[in-house]
């Protein structure tokens, strides 16, 4: 078997230092998470269907997603907290943190969003982790099977279900 060359040598060098870099970075996000909260929520993605997608596949695997659950699993064992997985399905970046309104749409691009019920101002990401946190607390409290029983528009329930499929 032939020998590999210098380059193919030095840039498995280079992968091999960024995997560990990467690693590196996890353990101690995902340690400081663990013993700064007693409960962590997180939404349970399917990352690999989000990989087929041509543009993101790149940058979600970049951000070890998959590892850093893991991670977040075994760790909130070990130290005795609570990890909560939120259906992926839950509407946390459309659904309202202040009022509970659903927008009807809200594609991937727009990232600032004023809710049509209050008009109050969202970051997507940051009403999303108010959203997934209340879900989180939510299933803790009531158990996985969080369903809503009646609802308007303005009520405030804390459900994993896909809102577009109930009818109101």
């Amino acid at each position: 078997m032939p020998r590999p060359s210098k380059r193919s040598r030095w840039l498995a060098r280079l992968h091999a230092k960024i995997a560990d870099i990467r690693r590196d970075f996890l353990h101690q996000l995902s340690t400081r998470l663990i013993h700064e909260n007693q409960v962590i929520a997180v939404e349970s993605l399917s990352v690999s269907n989000m990989r087929e997608n041509r543009c993101l596949s790149k940058s979600i695997g970049d951000a070890g997603w998959a590892e850093f659950v893991r991670q977040l699993e075994y760790k909130a064992r070990w130290a005795g907290r609570k990890l909560v997985r939120v259906d992926r399905w839950y509407p946390s970046s459309k659904r309202c943190h202040a009022c509970g309104y659903v927008s009807p749409k809200l594609p991937l691009s727009v990232r600032r969003w004023t809710c049509s019920a209050c008009c109050t101002d969202h970051d997507r990401d940051i009403n999303a982790a108010h959203n997934l946190l209340a879900a989180g607390l939510a299933v803790l409290a009531h158990g996985e099977t969080v369903r809503p029983e009646c609802m308007s528009v303005d009520a405030q329930w804390l459900g994993s279900v896909k809102w577009e499929s109930l009818s109101l």
